[in-house]
């Protein structure tokens, strides 16, 4: 089974100026067979999402126009703007919505679904949504619409920003993404309010909410401060669209903080996602991703901080726009494709070779850190691992009388060195606390070469028969797809066996069954799909399929050292281990390593040595 959100690279779209008025041309094709009578250009399955769909339209038909002018499009334009405004602008309250702060504002808004009371709680984000295409068709329809349609669509849009910051609370999902794109719908509604006194204030008030609003609220994961995503640091499908929130905002306001928070975002997604593009977590959804509303972040940020973040896994079948089952256009996320168009930047496609605290990566091998230096993502040979569960207790690490010890308890080290021959190495020393409440320290190294990874681990010794939790086997790469696994491909010096949890229920995750992971975790949650956190119900899971390393033989008597690699080949692997002094040095095939004892140098920084 393939997962269905996580396909091509998103670099691989082409993104040449005859292949975005390809798209446009399609969408003109599209939007004039559909229209109605009435100027409707909502596709007909459209239920959800639909109070900013049709003017969405409008503004790639104003775009097309600005571009290829075809004589077509100026009488669409005219008539689809006439029904938005007549027929999608609502000014009295929608029953049951619970985040009013001015009840009978009359003030206009757009509807998350069009009859009243039916599902009010999308409403703010449709009026976001409703702003965004505004403010494109205005940039765009210079010569197209004559002066009072153009006077009545910007009341229209001033009117929203309004309604969404002063009749209401601001951003009420506390969803980063919906926020920022409100931030930069009021900096480019305020270019286009007649009185440069009302468009001073409306940016003023846009960069506050963003200071006191966002930034004020962000929230640390991996060393970095990031929006919030419906009470997360970050979710894999909204994380790079607020991405290209920031890239917008920094392009039309010139504001430096938002190219600093940019690059900080696109820092930490480049260290999250593994070298095949492959990502999963969230406070909304686990696996989905986004796919056209990402490439102008990926693009603009990519480029800044010099790494290749296109490599990122999109939705290939919303590759150019949000489209219908049977393929057709949808206008719910048109202001992305015409930002997407109108930015000239150019993908950046290698990666970044500085070596960051929570990334491993080299050729196709990449290993991706939590904020406890545990391993939450591992890619070697095309296999996806995650991190197994045993007890409730996720994660990579020994466990010893059921305990898995990756907590820390107290401060994490971290020693990066590159070696000649291409070898990359990461050394993690980690203190930890088991049943016992003995601490010990624990030592991961991980080395690759870009097509192998060796992880070694070294602890003091344990009581019973300790073994290495070494990964949940769960994806693997088909090229432009991904699929799910069950299947990995991993040597280990000691004993190795792949075990299953017995129990079919929902807190027992069997990898061989065609569940995903976000499933899984969608059923371990709190709320319904779509509201719950998959990450938190993720957490209750209680055990999962995992690879169990014993021991290697040969270790020095005071430890216990656990040694696996991941990779291609099946041939023996038989690591040496000898002591250097307090050192531990381990030789393999590919090199030998020194690694330092446990306290680290004068300043109880880990000590490493790396030969090929």
């Amino acid at each position: 089974m393939h997962l269905p959100h996580q396909r091509g690279p998103l670099h691989d779209l082409p993104d040449t100026p005859e292949a975005y008025d390809a798209v446009l041309a399609d969408v003109t094709e599209q939007a004039l067979a559909r229209m109605t009578p009435e100027g409707n250009l909502e596709h007909p399955d459209c239920v959800d999402d639909i109070g900013d769909t049709s003017l969405g339209i409008t503004s790639l038909l104003a775009l097309a126009w600005q571009r290829g002018k075809d004589p077509r499009l100026p009488a669409a334009v005219r008539r689809s703007l006439t029904f938005h405004l007549d027929e999608r602008v609502y000014t009295e309250d929608n029953p049951g919505y619970p985040n009013l702060r001015v009840r009978n504002s009359g003030l206009p808004y757009a509807r998350y679904t069009l009859a009243s009371g039916a599902h009010p709680i999308g409403d703010w984000p449709s009026t976001v949504w409703a702003l965004l295409q505004a403010v494109n068709v205005l940039d765009t329809a210079d010569g197209l619409v004559d002066e009072a349609q153009r006077t009545r669509l910007v009341e229209v849009a001033h009117g929203y920003w309004r309604w969404l910051t002063e009749a209401t609370f601001f951003n009420p999902q506390e969803a980063g993404n919906q926020a920022i794109g409100c931030v930069v719908a009021g900096l480019m509604l305020a270019r286009h309010l007649p009185s440069p006194q009302v468009g001073d204030s409306v940016r003023r008030e846009a960069l506050r909410l963003y200071e006191d609003e966002i930034r004020a609220h962000r929230v640390a994961d991996r060393g970095a401060l990031l929006p919030p995503e419906h009470g997360g640091a970050y979710d894999n499908n909204y994380g790079p669209i607020s991405l290209s929130f920031l890239a917008q905002a920094h392009r039309v306001s010139g504001e430096e903080r938002f190219a600093e928070d940019g690059e900080a975002l696109a820092r930490y997604l480049d260290a999250r996602l593994t070298c095949g593009g492959f990502d999963n977590g969230g406070p909304r959804y686990s696996e989905q991703h986004s796919a056209f509303e990402s490439v102008l972040g990926l693009r603009y940020f990519g480029a800044r901080i010099g790494s290749d973040l296109g490599r990122y896994r999109g939705d290939s079948r919303w590759a150019r726009h949000a489209r219908k089952d049977d393929g057709g256009v949808d206008g719910h996320f048109a202001w992305m494709l015409v930002w997407q168009i109108q930015d000239t930047t150019r993908w950046h496609r290698t990666p970044s070779t500085t070596p960051v605290r929570h990334q491993l990566r080299a050729g196709t091998v990449s290993v991706a850190f939590d904020t406890r230096m545990t391993p939450s993502l591992v890619e070697a040979a095309g296999v996806y691992y995650l991190p197994a569960a045993v007890q409730r207790q996720h994660g990579f690490g020994p466990v010893t009388d059921g305990f898995l010890l990756c907590r820390p308890m107290g401060e994490v080290r971290v020693r990066d060195v590159v070696a000649q021959g291409g070898l990359r190495a990461k050394l993690v020393t980690k203190p930890v606390v088991g049943r016992d409440h003995v601490l010990r320290h624990v030592q991961s190294l991980y080395v690759t070469d870009g097509t192998t990874l060796w992880m070694t681990v070294a602890v003091e010794r344990l009581p019973g028969t300790p073994y290495l939790l070494a990964g949940l086997p769960y994806a693997a790469d088909d090229g432009d797809r991904v699929r799910r696994t069950a299947e990995p491909r991993v040597t280990s010096a000691g004993d190795l066996r792949l075990t299953h949890p017995t129990p079919d229920d929902p807190h027992h995750f069997d990898a061989r069954t065609p569940v995903t992971q976000e499933q899984a975790a969608f059923a371990l949650a709190a709320d319904p799909r779509g509201y719950g956190n998959p990450d938190e119900g993720w957490s209750h899971l209680v055990a999962s399929t995992a690879l169990e390393a014993q021991p290697a033989p040969g270790t020095p008597e005071d430890l216990h050292v656990f040694a696996v690699r991941y990779g291609p080949g099946a041939d023996a692997f038989t690591p040496v281990f000898a002591r250097v002094g307090t050192a531990l040095r381990v030789r393999t095939e590919a090199f030998t390593a020194v690694i330092g004892e446990a306290a680290g140098d004068a300043s109880g920084e880990p000590e490493l040595t790396l030969s090929a």
